[in-house]
């Protein structure tokens, strides 16, 4: 039974993950941490990390930016994995993640979904056919409306995958608005949707001459990231020190 500490239980994802958890044998919630009060779980909720008295062997930390280097610290100094699913994370967090992985296993990805995951890799092995054909490229994606950032890590995922089947030859544009010029072929266009109530549509656009092939995720629901953050935790709880991501856990099924 792998015993899992759920940072920022009381929001939405949080929620997410613990009803998932709910359903399983191999998984339980063992405790969760969360500032603001919520309702009654089936576990011990403490407000902080000091505060928490109950042993883990692995935390899903799904709550913000400003509470990752917290978790880190504690993560490395427990030497207890830790599933990072936070997104938006300055570069400065990004090392001090990559310095905690020295001491515990860590798993970060841009996206927790399995779909998303495999997806990738089927736009790696495109972009080195199609990209060498002289194929355009472009990405667009679509997200609610209270959505902070744009373009999404997702997205930014998908163009980083691309340029890396091609050797990084590509750049990133955001905006074609004051160019007036021919489309080069060393970029890739990455546009943004917010909007409504969308949980999270990605499509990546592979324009040649005469024809154009597409490939496209759609999130109908957010478990979709929750189940891939259980999965994670699962395959993560008893590994040693190390930074792993979401190709780790879809390789090892």
């Amino acid at each position: 039974m792998v015993k899992v500490m759920m940072y920022g239980c009381n929001g939405y994802m949080g929620h997410v993950i613990c009803n998932l958890i709910k359903d399983m044998e191999n998984v339980t919630v063992a405790a969760g941490i969360d500032p603001c009060p919520g309702d009654q779980k089936e576990f011990p909720v403490f407000a902080s990390l000091d505060e928490c008295n109950v042993d883990v062997d692995v935390i899903i930390d799904f709550s913000a930016a400003v509470a990752v280097d917290g978790v880190l610290d504690y993560a490395a100094a427990k030497k207890i994995p830790l599933v990072e699913c936070t997104t938006d994370l300055s570069e400065e967090q990004l090392a001090h993640l990559e310095e905690a992985s020295k001491q515990t296993a860590i798993l970060r990805s841009a996206n927790m979904s399995l779909g998303v995951n495999t997806l990738l890799e089927m736009v790696k092995t495109a972009a080195k056919i199609l990209g060498e054909a002289g194929f355009d490229i472009d990405i667009v994606e679509k997200h609610h409306r209270r959505k902070l950032d744009a373009p999404s890590g997702t997205a930014l995922a998908f163009a980083d995958s691309i340029n890396e089947a091609a050797d990084g030859k590509y750049n990133y544009v955001f905006d074609r608005s004051e160019r007036r010029m021919q489309r080069p072929q060393d970029e890739i266009g990455i546009s943004a949707v917010r909007g409504g109530t969308i949980v999270g549509e990605h499509e990546i656009i592979f324009a040649g001459t005469d024809e154009v092939i597409e490939f496209k995720h759609t999130a109908y629901s957010r478990a979709v990231f929750g189940k891939g953050a259980v999965e994670a935790a699962v395959y993560l709880a008893d590994k040693p020190a190390g930074l792993y991501d979401m190709k780790d856990v879809i390789s090892a099924k």
